[in-house]
């Protein structure tokens, strides 16, 4: 028997108003787009902004039903968006950010695990990292250099 450790590493910002100048209207862009989620079960919305190559912004929210499972994340509502319309572009980074109706959200709220996923196919497909930046309603923003450090041992089609 072995053990293996893994190591990440997150640049972490004390707040949206020290992200590099260009990531600020992202994740503002991130954070207007989670005030149209329609989450009317779990009360916590979700907004995701992504910048392509061509200098486009795609936007997605969380967006719930009754029959659940069947509602979709922020982050695959808009990484399937950009796949669709831009399918040629290469993501450059995510901005994700997270709120509760029910109470303050203040740390960073990372993509669940099905993103992580949709998120590493992307990475996959264009063969360069996705810088990650996410936060909830205020507070502390998180980055991550690539999907990878989120989900370190990443299933791709080279398994299958």
């Amino acid at each position: 028997m072995k053990e293996i450790n893994i190591t990440t590493k997150f640049l972490v910002y004390d707040s949206k108003t020290e992200l590099p100048q260009d990531v600020v209207p992202l994740m503002n862009d991130a954070i207007e787009i989670r005030k149209k989620a329609y989450a009317p079960y779990s009360k916590f919305r979700v907004g995701a902004a992504i910048l392509l190559d061509n200098g486009k912004i795609v936007l997605g929210s969380n967006q719930e039903s009754a029959a659940y499972p069947s509602g979709l994340c922020a982050e695959r509502v808009a990484i399937f968006q950009a796949g669709a319309i831009y399918p040629d572009s290469k993501i450059l980074k995510i901005a994700i950010s997270a709120t509760s109706d029910e109470k303050p959200v203040t740390s960073p709220i990372p993509p669940c695990g099905a993103c992580r996923q949709s998120i590493s196919e992307y990475e996959f497909k264009q063969k360069e990292p996705i810088e990650i930046y996410f936060m909830g309603e205020e507070g502390e923003v998180y980055k991550s250099e690539s999907l990878k450090n989120l989900l370190p041992f990443l299933f791709d089609k080279d398994y299958l």
